[in-house]
């Protein structure tokens, strides 16, 4: 029996998605069509979502978390990792709450839980706090 093996080929916007997605850590599909308009001003946002949606079923991103105005992020760092978020801005950085957090938010909501998923912190960045001191 003969089992036919295909490979995704890589374009010319796969290779460039992974590679801004390297420089930013995370990003948007808007974010990623902007940086991607320098080069390719006939790309399509729909073309660009189409991508990062195989991106992500083939493991290659991950989902962050979204937004300020809900928009899907995607995230470039696929170990388990947390992450804090500006309330204000919206930049996302990646952080290991695991140790720390983890062991007490569990104790708060109880015994018969525990948290499977990554946790996002919010409050307001560094730049921000400056601008609004």
């Amino acid at each position: 029996m003969t089992v036919l093996v295909t490979q995704d080929r890589t374009t010319k916007y796969i290779a460039a998605i992974r590679e801004i997605m390297s420089q930013l850590g995370h990003a948007t599909n808007v974010e990623l069509l902007s940086r991607l308009h320098v080069a390719y001003v006939d790309l399509s946002p729909t073309t660009v979502h189409r991508i990062t949606a195989r991106m992500v079923d083939r493991g290659e991103l991950q989902m962050a978390p979204s937004s300020h105005d809900n928009s899907m992020r995607f995230d470039a760092n696929l170990l388990p990792h947390d992450h804090f978020m500006c309330d204000h801005c919206g930049l996302l950085r990646d952080a290991n709450l695991s140790d720390i957090l983890r062991p007490e938010v569990e104790r708060a909501i109880g015994s018969d839980c525990s948290i499977s998923g990554s946790l996002t912190v919010s409050g307001m960045c560094k730049q921000c706090h400056e601008e609004n001191v």
